[in-house]
């Protein structure tokens, strides 16, 4: 079986296609899997470090709200455009895939439809409850729609072949274990806060993170905080760490990206962040409190949406970035560890949310469309 993968643009497209691929492989040792997507997006390191062939595509997403940067951007995405059909057809007919899989990002679009125009099996999984423009067009020609939310099925437009079947998660990530984790960051007894804005950064998570971080030290607080910037936040919070008299040390790590996620959820007590699909998937995974801050700067507010099934769940406190400050941060952090037993009892209510075995059911499903 040759499978073919396109996925892009984020971390929540990118790791879904990668554990489907592994769970695919696990099922048939003999799959040959490939990925598409682009050479300069996030994509391209994650799956060649995975392992998996990389075929190259350049696709780009067009920019609505118009100025001279975003014209240019523009007229590069029509050019990219333009070439995506034949790249497209040279990838297909390298790989000559008896499966296509498109798991989000602008790169899906074309590998999908020509797939389908060719015949060829394909599959779409969508990871939103409210889906991306990419997968509303694609789910009238592919044989299978796979959606992680029971909300998304109607709004695919193609009910008689969607099937719920929640959001894979890593198998390492429901693996790894608290107690070795902590130990390894010799976390003892306190409370560990993990906080992140994704893999670019969120300039104004960096600051009202910092906000805390300051707060943190100045109580003395009982507590192991660990922060990714992400790639763009370094410098921004290098200035916020001399301005607000706080720095990295026992009690505060920081790093510009997370290489280890699955061993510092499993150490986390409260982790902050935004809501994306993928990672409230692992929050209900591994049964993990949170303070979520959904990006605004998303289609359909889908994050804000994700989010609000686990503060109605008593699993999360969402706070939208239009209410979020220093002092709201740090008010609510104050009461979740002044309240004994409040982040146990999160944790509790966000494992029942999760869906452990949603990588089987797409398993099931796609070798099912193949055979």
């Amino acid at each position: 079986m040759r499978v073919l993968i396109a996925a892009g643009g984020t971390a929540g497209h990118i790791n879904p296609a990668l554990a489907i691929a592994g769970a695919l492989k696990a099922a048939d040792p003999t799959a040959e899997i490939h990925f598409a997507g682009r050479r300069e997006g996030m994509e391209y390191g994650l799956v060649t470090k995975a392992g998996y062939p990389f075929h190259h595509i350049e696709i780009n997403g067009f920019q609505r709200r118009l100025n001279a940067e975003n014209i240019v951007r523009n007229v590069v995405a029509v050019w990219h455009l333009a070439l995506s059909g034949p790249r497209t057809w040279k990838i297909l007919d390298e790989v000559r895939p008896d499966l296509v899989i498109g798991c989000g990002g602008y790169v899906s679009g074309p590998i999908v439809r020509a797939a389908a125009k060719r015949g060829i099996k394909t599959a779409i999984h969508e990871q939103n409850a409210f889906p991306g423009v990419t997968n509303k067009l694609l789910a009238k020609d592919v044989d299978l729609v796979l959606a992680a939310s029971a909300d998304a099925v109607e709004k695919l437009g193609a009910p008689d072949k969607t099937f719920v079947v929640g959001n894979p998660v890593r198998p390492e990530v429901l693996t790894a274990d608290r107690a070795t984790a902590r130990q390894k960051l010799e976390a003892g007894e306190r409370t560990v806060i993990l906080s992140f804005g994704g893999s670019l950064g969120a300039d104004r998570i960096n600051e009202v993170v910092a906000d805390l971080c300051a707060w943190e030290k100045q109580q003395g607080a009982n507590v192991l905080h660990l922060h990714a910037t992400g790639k763009r936040g370094v410098i921004l919070f290098n200035r916020l760490e001399r301005e607000k008299g706080f720095a990295p040390g026992p009690n505060l790590v920081v790093t510009p990206y997370i290489n280890n996620m699955p061993q510092l959820l499993a150490a986390a007590d409260l982790v902050i962040a935004r809501s994306g699909a993928l990672t409230l998937a692992e929050l209900e995974a591994v049964g993990r409190a949170s303070v979520l801050i959904p990006s605004p700067n998303v289609a359909e507010n889908h994050q804000y949406y994700n989010a609000l099934e686990l503060e109605k769940a008593g699993a999360a406190v969402v706070i939208e970035e239009k209410n979020l400050t220093g002092e709201k941060l740090i008010d609510t952090v104050q009461k979740l560890l002044g309240t004994p037993g409040k982040l146990v009892e999160m944790g509790q209510n966000a494992k029942k949310l999760g869906n452990p075995h949603s990588l089987e059911l797409i398993t099931e499903k796609l070798m099912n469309l193949v055979k």
